[in-house]
C-alpha cells in the first residue's frame, strides 16, 4: 500500500471545539483549550503518523468578526490555511442555524476547491431530529464532500474521521519523524500553558486583552530542572489588578497550575517566575504584534 500524506487545516468559528479536536486526534494536549471565544490565535500544526500516512493537522482561529489588528490577523490566519492544504474539515456544533461566521466560512470555502469534510461535533448532545436538521443546513453545498458526527471531548468516531481524511491525501514523503507529534517549539508551548490557565482563572473581559511572552527558560547545569522568567501582558491598570487578584491568590493560581503542567511537558522540575505588565492597545500594536508571534 502506498504511502500517503498531506496537510490538513481544521476550520470553524469559535468554541466548536477545534482545539479539543486536535488534541483527541493526536492523544496529546497540543492545543489549549477553553469556552472562552479567540483560544486559538496561532496556527498549530499537529502531526498523526501511522504505518500507512502521516496527516499534518493545523489548527487555526476561530472565524469571528475582527475588532481589532489582533483579529485581522487570525481571520487571515485562517484563510490562508485553506489554499495550502489537501483537505478541511469545517466543525460545526449542535447550532440549529446558521450563524453570521458560519455564513463567512461557508462563503470563502465556495471559491476554493480543496475538499471539505463536515464535523458535526457534540453530537453526545444531539438528538436524531435535531442531527437531520444540521446535515439540511448543510446539504446544498456541493463542495462538503463527507459529513460525519463526532464527539472531539469524548473521543467518539475520532478513527473514522481520521480514515476520512487519509482518503482525500495524495501519496507522498513523510514530512516529520514517526516520534514527532507537533511543529511548536517548547517556549511557544509554554507561553499558551500559561496563556490557557490564564483563560481559565480570569473573567469574560480580561482574556482577549492578555499575551504571554517568555523572557527565558534555560535549564540548570546538571540538574533536571528549568528556570522560566514570563511576563503576562494585559491591557489596563485595571485588568493588571484583576490578574494578580487580592494578595497576588490569583497569579499564584495561574502559575501553580502552569507550572504543574509543564512540568509534565518537560520531565523535569520547573522553577516558574510571573510578570505583570500593562501595555495600553498592544493588540492594535504592529510591533507589539510581531514580537508575540501574531504577523507574519
Amino acid at each position: 500500500m502506498p504511502f500517503k500524506s498531506g496537510f490538513v487545516s481544521i476550520i470553524g468559528r469559535p468554541n466548536v471545539g477545534k482545539s479539543t479536536l486536535l488534541n483527541a486526534i493526536t492523544g496529546e494536549k497540543i492545543a489549549i483549550m477553553s469556552d472562552k471565544p479567540q483560544t486559538t490565535r496561532n496556527r498549530i500544526q499537529a502531526i498523526y503518523t501511522t504505518k500507512e500516512s502521516q496527516i499534518i493537522f493545523v489548527d487555526t482561529p476561530g472565524m469571528t468578526k475582527a475588532k481589532n489588528k489582533l483579529g485581522d490577523f487570525m481571520i487571515r490566519t485562517a484563510l490562508d490555511t485553506l489554499k495550502e492544504v489537501d483537505a478541511i474539515i469545517f466543525v460545526v456544533d449542535d447550532s440549529l442555524s446558521l450563524g453570521p461566521a458560519d455564513k463567512f466560512i461557508l462563503q470563502h470555502l465556495e471559491g476554493i476547491k480543496t475538499p471539505v469534510i463536515l464535523a458535526i461535533n457534540k453530537v453526545d448532545k444531539i438528538m436524531p431530529d435535531q442531527y437531520a436538521i444540521i446535515t439540511k443546513l448543510y446539504s446544498d453545498y456541493d463542495f462538503i464532500k463527507e459529513i460525519i458526527s463526532i464527539s472531539a471531548l469524548q473521543g467518539a468516531n475520532i478513527g473514522p474521521l481520521v480514515e476520512k481524511v487519509i482518503g482525500f491525501l495524495p501519496e507522498g514523503p513523510m514530512y516529520y519523524p514517526g516520534d514527532m507529534i507537533t511543529d511548536q517549539p517548547e517556549r511557544a508551548i509554554v507561553a499558551e500553558i500559561i496563556r490557557e490557565k490564564l483563560l481559565h482563572y480570569l473573567d469574560q473581559e480580561v482574556p482577549h486583552g492578555v499575551a504571554v511572552e517568555i523572557e527565558a527558560m534555560k535549564e540548570r547545569e546538571n540538574s533536571n530542572m528549568f528556570d522560566i522568567r514570563a511576563v503576562i501582558v494585559c491591557e489596563r491598570e485595571s485588568h493588571k489588578g484583576i490578574i494578580i487578584g487580592k494578595g497576588g491568590r490569583k497569579l499564584k493560581g495561574v502559575g501553580k497550575s502552569a507550572r504543574e503542567e509543564i512540568e509534565r511537558l518537560l520531565g523535569a522540575k520547573v522553577f516558574l517566575e510571573l510578570w505583570v505588565k500593562v501595555r495600553p492597545g498592544w493588540r492594535d500594536n504592529d510591533l507589539m504584534l510581531k514580537n508575540f508571534g501574531y504577523k507574519e
